[in-house]
């Protein structure tokens, strides 16, 4: 019969306590709290105190401006900055102009959107890292699908843009169409 080691729980006993700290605007209790951007402390004594504090802290880069470039809303030099979704190229004369450089997208074997007719498709990725293929009219038209799109028209409902999908029996075209669906022979 195996003996009880207390040595085990005796020394992660030290994760089960709670971390007291003191809010540094009102004195009283800091706890952990949660909200749909994640974890943060925050002070017990919310709403009279609005004091917050992320959970983790992350490092923060200064904005690195870029010589020799210029904004071309308003002249100003553009910098190198971090933002919620990483690091991005914008304006240094912020919040008066919001100039940010977008990064060239791909489009994707002269494929028209099928929703306005007029526009390409691109390929882009998500801000989770997930490649998906939308209209370069975005934000008139907001058609996007996430497998690759190929030029070709729906035997079944005529619906003019095919899918390329990897199945286990290979490559095979489906329909974009969401109400058909139908994959194509």
């Amino acid at each position: 019969m195996p003996t009880k080691d207390d040595s085990l729980f005796s020394r992660h006993e030290h994760a089960l306590e709670k971390a007291y700290e003191v809010c540094p605007q009102c004195g009283s209790e800091l706890s952990i709290k949660h909200s749909k951007a994640g974890a943060f402390w925050g002070c017990a004594s919310y709403p009279n105190c609005k004091y917050t504090r992320p959970v983790h802290e992350q490092e923060k880069m200064e904005a690195q401006v870029l010589p020799g470039s210029e904004c071309p809303e308003c002249g100003a030099e553009l910098a190198v900055k971090q933002g919620r979704y990483g690091m991005f190229i914008g304006c240094t004369n912020f919040p008066t102009c919001h100039h940010i450089e977008h990064e060239e997208h791909e489009q994707v074997a002269d494929v028209v959107c099928p929703l306005c007719k007029k526009e390409h498709l691109i390929e882009r990725q998500s801000r989770h890292g997930k490649t998906f293929y939308a209209c370069d009219g975005y934000p008139k038209c907001k058609f996007a699908v996430n497998h690759q799109p190929v030029a070709g028209q729906c035997s079944s409902c005529s619906f003019p843009l095919l899918l390329k999908r990897q199945m286990a029996s290979g490559e095979k075209l489906q329909c974009a169409n969401k109400k058909c669906n139908a994959f194509q022979n």
